[in-house]
């Protein structure tokens, strides 16, 4: 299989936001907005129909805590969360993935972004989300 998701995995070569042992998340190369970031299980799922529910229940608990640390890691006062699964949906890597976009008023995108968000945010997005992952900043009570 030749899965550019199961490799960033295995090899380790992703920028790391938050791994587990089923989901984890890193940031895409080319991002639509500042701590824009993708949430795929551990194992290979090429979509949301071959996902056992279990695997989708924890992968979109991440989904939740990533969107969670969007507001308290980088003030973002919205989030799109976007994911595509099957033939026609536009799906464009094989393995079930969701990208957590974090939003801000008048930041220039739209719901499925054609562009990349005009926010700036100073520093690394992506390891402040990780800092407050790792941090429990983001868990509610």
């Amino acid at each position: 299989m030749d899965c550019i998701f199961c490799g960033l995995i295995r090899d380790d070569t992703a920028s790391w936001v938050a791994r587990g042992p089923v989901a984890c998340a890193f940031t895409p190369l080319n991002p639509l907005a500042p701590g824009h970031t993708l949430v795929v299980p551990t194992l290979h799922y090429a979509d949301l129909f071959e996902t056992p529910p279990a695997v989708l229940a924890a992968t979109t608990a991440l989904v939740h805590r990533v969107a969670e640390a969007t507001r308290t890691a980088l003030n973002a006062s919205g989030v799109n969360i976007l994911s595509a699964s099957g033939p026609g949906s536009e799906q464009s890597v094989p393995h079930l993935h969701f990208h957590v976009v974090p939003r801000w008023v008048d930041d220039g995108i739209s719901t499925w972004p054609a562009g990349r968000s005009a926010h700036h945010i100073t520093g690394d997005p992506g390891a402040r989300l990780a800092d407050a992952l790792a941090s429990g900043r983001n868990q509610r009570s």
